[in-house]
């Protein structure tokens, strides 16, 4: 068992669910749609609210086809996402080795691409971008606030067993 500075620390049960989670995928257009799946799938074993789902899936999409088309990098480098579930948010990131930050930019009616950031920054409740800590390359992240199911909230009685809402409203 490991230690720890409070003393020992529990191993992980074998079924625990990551709350934190990382793929690499090879840079090809193959890449985007398993990323998606891949999403989708650990999103279900998290069981994140649907429409949280489907946002973060079209989010990451965005994302891996910017990693894709627009990092002009060297053949066999690989292109990251990772997952982190906090207690009431979803933080997806990209990373690729291209140094160039990405700006959104305004796509004209007749324009073909250009609106995956848009869409990235109207959709997402916080997203950056930001130089790779070590080595080379980016990291680009979105993060979408999640609201799990509650357990019922309990009920607050008094002494003598009559709740605080009842005796609040016998007061006024």
């Amino acid at each position: 068992m490991p230690m720890s500075s409070r003393g020992p620390v529990p191993y992980p049960s074998p079924s625990a669910i990551p709350q934190d989670i990382e793929w690499r995928f090879p840079r090809h257009a193959r890449s985007v749609g398993r990323a998606r799946t891949l999403l989708r799938e650990q999103a279900s074993s998290w069981k994140l609210p649907d429409e949280v789902t489907e946002t973060a899936v079209l989010l990451l999409s965005e994302l891996m086809t910017n990693a894709y088309r627009h990092a002009k990098v060297s053949p066999g480098r690989e292109i990251w996402a990772r997952c982190v579930l906090d207690a009431d948010r979803l933080r997806v990131s990209v990373a690729d080795a291209n140094d160039t930050l990405p700006t959104p930019r305004d796509a004209s009616l007749n324009d073909e691409s250009g609106r995956g950031l848009a869409l990235v920054a109207s959709l997402a409740d916080e997203w950056g971008a930001e130089p790779r800590t070590v080595g080379f390359g980016k990291t680009v992240w979105f993060e979408l606030v999640h609201r799990q199911p509650c357990e019922p909230r309990p009920r607050l009685t008094g002494s003598d067993g009559e709740s605080m809402r009842q005796r609040f409203s016998d007061q006024s």
